[in-house]
């Protein structure tokens, strides 16, 4: 099957994950950009580059599209971008010229443009570390009470910023309008970093009732979509460690942890099912009364039970903690074996990130062709040592990318044991801050 895919930016696991989890079924032919062709922290995608390289694509069974990246130049240079409404609607007219041409099913998102309650500017812009906060709850009080509760954003400052809003808005109704036209085989818009009231659930609503596709999440869809592209009938069970908290929210999310589930499954393609039933297990290590997060020092009851190893294919989905593993949960599974059955860990992030990502690669790995054990024990090792030892425990220690090597050498040696795969691996921070780590196999 021969796939084209435009990320949403060059972070690993915008860029390096989706090739990690394609490389498990070698009949897979994934076709990327040049990697220095997409957006950064703090420059945008080379558009035209980026055209010139659809349109030399061979012929393709599918394509995934993140539709902020050709319109804007990236998911966060879409609320920094300047260009006017004209400019991206000219640009995106370009897009579907082009895609028209392409014999292939087409598998887009487009984000619902996000408001951050905090005054950091890193991924927003300049004035937003003045008047991030104060846009937020100017943001809140209108969804919510249809008012100001004070006004405390600068007359100048809220016009850009609501104007940057609508251009986004005007543009995801394109796409929406496209999609009625058959245009898309799926077209997802995706809600990041979500409250109960703001601009963006507004704007999320009013997409809902025109017919549009609404999911929580970001980073993860393309890997959804990547799923979802792939055809297969996969049957898969939840199975909630701690059932009694199941309707419980994650961090940066709206909806309790077994819709979120329930809807990554979905979108992936596959279908829910009792165990008893299911060709995979997917065991959800849930938060009991609220999510921990490591790194922001919230804390909550890790798991104190027993694991032992399913008798039938599972993967599993440590959302105990947002950004980073339950550490006393990987301590017990690591008391066991990893056998055939096992399709996979992940704790990237937030429930979303780690649920569609996890999916994506247990669903190519059920239906893989030309299977490779080797891809998948790889991509398994980086999720291990990224997602445990680096979120959960290193990142905690602030490290230089000179220091991590030394300070992971001790997890390397328990996940290469337990994978029965060694490696000689590196560490770098592709975007010079602590929040994302690259792994790379020499």
């Amino acid at each position: 099957m021969k796939i084209g895919f435009v990320p949403i930016d060059n972070r690993p696991v915008c860029y390096t994950l989706p090739e990690q989890i394609a490389a498990i079924d070698e009949s897979i032919e994934l076709f990327m950009p040049d990697r220095n062709l997409l957006g950064s922290l703090t420059k945008y995608a080379d558009t035209d580059k980026l055209f010139e390289w659809l349109k030399n694509l061979p012929e393709l069974d599918a394509v995934i599209i993140s539709l902020d990246t050709l319109a804007y130049g990236g998911l966060i240079s879409s609320r920094r971008c300047p260009d006017k409404f004209e400019q991206i609607k000219s640009r995106i007219e370009k897009l579907k010229e082009i895609l028209s041409q392409k014999n292939a099913e087409i598998y887009a998102f487009s984000s619902i443009m996000r408001i951050s309650n905090n005054n950091i500017n890193e991924e927003e812009k300049e004035y937003w570390n003045k008047w991030g906060k104060k846009i937020f709850n100017y943001s809140y009080c209108m969804d919510k009470y249809g008012t100001v509760c004070q006004k405390e954003v600068p007359d100048e400052i809220l016009e850009d910023y609501l104007n940057t809003r609508k251009r986004n808005f005007e543009i995801n109704k394109i796409y929406l309008d496209w999609q009625k036209q058959g245009f898309f085989n799926t077209l997802v818009f995706s809600k990041d970093d979500c409250t109960e009231f703001g601009f963006n659930v507004q704007e999320a609503k009013t997409l809902e009732k025109l017919g549009g596709f609404v999911k929580t999440g970001a980073d993860e869809i393309p890997l959804s979509l990547l799923a979802r592209a792939i055809k297969g009938d996969v049957k898969i069970a939840p199975v909630f460690l701690e059932p009694q908290y199941k309707n419980l929210i994650s961090n940066y999310e709206d909806i309790p942890v077994e819709k979120s589930v329930s809807g990554q499954i979905e979108l992936a393609g596959c279908k829910i099912s009792n165990e008893n039933d299911a060709d995979i297990l997917l065991y959800v290590n849930n938060f009991k009364k609220h999510q921990g997060e490591i790194v922001m020092g919230i804390d909550t009851e890790p798991f104190n039970g027993i694991w032992k190893t399913p008798l039938k294919p599972y993967m599993i989905a440590d959302i105990r903690f947002a950004n980073g593993a339950d550490n006393k949960f990987v301590e017990q599974i690591f008391k066991t074996d990893f056998d055939d059955n096992f399709y996979g860990y992940s704790a990237w992030n937030t429930t979303a990130n780690t649920l569609g990502s996890l999916i994506c690669a247990a669903k190519i790995k059920y239906l893989a062709k030309n299977y490779s054990e080797n891809a998948f024990k790889k991509l398994a090792i980086v999720r291990f040592l990224d997602d445990w030892a680096y979120q959960a425990t290193v990142r905690q220690q602030k490290p230089d990318a000179a220091l991590i090597k030394s300070k992971i050498t001790n997890f390397e040696k328990i996940v290469f044991d337990k994978m029965h795969l060694s490696a000689n691996l590196s560490y770098k921070f592709p975007w010079n801050r602590l929040f994302e780590v690259e792994i790379e196999f020499n």
